[in-house]
């Protein structure tokens, strides 16, 4: 797989692409991450990127032309089966799209800054627009790394135990049951007596039942997924 990501601050994603299982995977071979710097289309010695918006208001917004130019340079290179762009008023980011995205070839992540982008690259550019919350962060960097980084782990060989993975929260509508290791006995806080009985049936049950207990309780609204 191929992750090509366009950003206005290409420093923002140093750390988070080169460490854990994201590192691993590169290093493996199993997905090939590039950063590629926006100011680096410019066409001005400033090496801008962003301009006022047509008809006033506050904030920047991202040029049209460098963000074309960057874009159209990848595409000659190769086929592209997403072109993503990460904005607020983005469908909202989900274990479902990262499964989807996880099988893809190649994908580029616009991440979004300043007011948005030029909406013509919305229009006729993008693909898929992904949103990580109903919040608004300084820029797309991060919500890019985290994308990234749902979509590497789903790799196949990119953690050790693939069956980790599968078993996730939100993979199959539920969230994770409870997990405990040793001791057995902490401050007389026990761990519960099925998970030391052996039973692997006793135990997958009693994991599933946790399960669907910690959903309702927690996010009813994946409940209802189920159902």
């Amino acid at each position: 797989m191929r992750i090509d990501i366009l950003s206005v601050c290409p420093e923002l994603l140093e750390s988070p692409l080169n460490y854990s299982i994201v590192k691993r995977a590169r290093d493996k071979g199993l997905v090939d991450i590039n950063v590629i710097n926006l100011h680096d289309f410019a066409k001005d010695k400033y090496r801008s990127v962003d301009d006022y918006a047509f008809g006033g208001g506050a904030g920047m917004v991202l040029m049209i032309e460098p963000v074309f130019k960057a874009i159209e340079k990848l595409k000659s290179e190769r086929d592209y089966d997403e072109i993503i762009y990460t904005s607020p008023d983005g469908e909202k980011f989900d274990q479902k799209i990262a499964n989807r995205l996880s099988l893809k070839n190649n994908i580029i992540i616009l991440a979004g800054h300043f007011k948005g982008v030029d909406q013509r690259i919305r229009d006729y550019l993008i693909s898929t627009e992904i949103s990580v919350g109903d919040y608004v962060l300084s820029g797309g960097e991060l919500p890019a790394a985290i994308i990234t980084d749902a979509i590497v782990r789903l790799l196949p060989g990119a953690i050790s135990d693939e069956q980790s993975a599968l078993s996730d929260s939100f993979q199959d509508d539920l969230l994770a049951p409870p997990v405990y290791t040793r001791p057995a006995d902490f401050n007389s806080w026990k761990v519960p007596d099925v998970l030391l009985s052996g039973n692997a049936a006793e135990i997958e049950k009693w994991r599933h039942e946790q399960s669907v207990i910690k959903t309702n309780k927690l996010r009813p609204d994946l409940a209802d997924n189920e159902e």
